[in-house]
């Protein structure tokens, strides 16, 4: 397969400088580094054919050579010995270990190349799991709660890295300090080299001779910690919030979890809540709905009800409405509102009195149900009301 132009893979033209060539070169290494496209063999390759671009490119005799007799002026192999068949993710990060220091990859992998600050210092934090419980009012208005948790902490004896000092740190005899050893694999397609973390010091380069007495090697302690958690306004029950290196410390250094917090809705005792609108069932006795009348009712707003009109004749099922009333969403714009179900109460136990009025009224004409055409069902209202 014949190679790319090394200006077509970086993305430049023949003009750019150091730079702008630096700049591109980075960028492309970024989207297909092997910490982000894990077990992509498309994606290394990649990876190694803009390393392999910006060798070539970054070096002033090189890219005279280059632009003068294209790739037959770089040798059998182009930019690197070998080319890209022989070239190893090791030589890559060898030689450029240092092209992501003041970059995105600094805070993103934790370092430079492989050679240098990038390889991984201990194991990772395990994640905690917790649940907090919100109550109505918390949900629309948002709420910071301060939280102890009970979690895994770096130990301050040895400073997280499990050694009794200094002097108890030796170079891995494994890796000799690199962090990573090459394996051999055969596959259907012949023998492949891969770099893996060095199985000895998970990664770090280096070995303990003396455990720290505190933490006996582990490089952390059982403590507690209180948390501050700002919750939004608008989070639902089951909603999971990520709080990162908030969890578990890491082994001998590693890096932090994170605390992972889960939403639980506490049951308001007027309210229900139906996405982003609430809704509150109303009782009203017979005498009002025919009759008419004002009524307060509660809302979300802490302390504060709502004074609704009840018009004469209102029939059961009735939707009052409360524009704004109601929930924020946590990734949407504007305010749910507050829904008034209307109900009609019906006595279960009578007087004597009360039933004789009553068969009165059953007797006039007036009583008698004509819901007629401009009265609809529940289900055309509540068609009405979405639409």
């Amino acid at each position: 397969m014949a190679k790319r132009d090394y200006y077509e893979v970086l993305g430049v033209s023949k003009s750019a400088d150091a730079s702008t060539i630096k700049k591109s070169y980075r960028k492309i290494a970024m989207k297909y580094h092997p910490d982000r496209n894990p077990d992509d063999k498309a994606a290394e390759e990649k990876f190694k054919e803009a390393a392999e671009a910006y060798e070539v490119l970054s070096d002033d005799n090189k890219k005279a050579r280059y632009d003068r007799f294209g790739h037959a002026g770089m040798g059998q192999g182009g930019g690197f010995q070998g080319g890209r068949g022989g070239m190893t993710m090791e030589d890559i990060f060898s030689q450029f270990g240092d092209i992501f220091g003041d970059s995105p990859f600094e805070s993103f992998f934790g370092g430079g190349g492989r050679g240098g600050s990038r390889r991984p210092q201990g194991q990772r934090g395990s994640n905690i799991r917790i649940k907090v419980k919100l109550s109505l009012e918390d949900v629309a208005n948002g709420v910071t709660k301060k939280i102890k948790v009970k979690k895994q902490v770096g130990c301050k004896t040895c400073n997280g890295s499990g050694a009794k000092d200094a002097r108890s740190v030796a170079t891995c005899n494994t890796c000799r300090g690199s962090g990573y050893v090459r394996q051999v694999k055969s596959t259907f397609l012949g023998q492949m080299q891969t770099t893996v973390a060095c199985p000895t010091c998970s990664g770090s380069g280096q070995t303990i001779t003396a455990k720290c007495g505190t933490c006996k090697g582990e490089g952390k302690t059982n403590g507690e910690e209180t948390i501050e958690i700002e919750i939004p306004a608008g989070v639902a029950e089951g909603m999971q919030l990520s709080m990162r290196g908030k969890g578990n410390a890491g082994a001998k250094g590693g890096a932090k979890g994170d605390l992972l917090v889960s939403i639980e809705e506490i049951p308001h005792d007027h309210l229900h809540r139906d996405g982003q609108n609430v809704i509150y069932e109303l009782y009203l006795n017979f005498a009002d709905a025919a009759l008419g009348t004002s009524i307060e009712v509660p809302t979300i707003e802490t302390g504060k009800n709502a004074k609704i009109k009840i018009p004469a004749g209102t029939q059961a099922g009735k939707m009052f409405r409360l524009r704004g009333k109601g929930l924020p969403g946590v990734q949407t714009y504007g305010v749910g509102d507050q829904l008034i179900h209307v109900n009609i109460w019906t006595p279960k136990t009578l007087k004597d009195s009360d039933k004789k009025l009553l068969e009165k009224m059953r007797e006039s004409e007036s009583f008698n149900p004509d819901p007629g055409k401009s009265e609809k069902g529940f289900f055309d209202r509540m068609k009405d009301y979405f639409n």
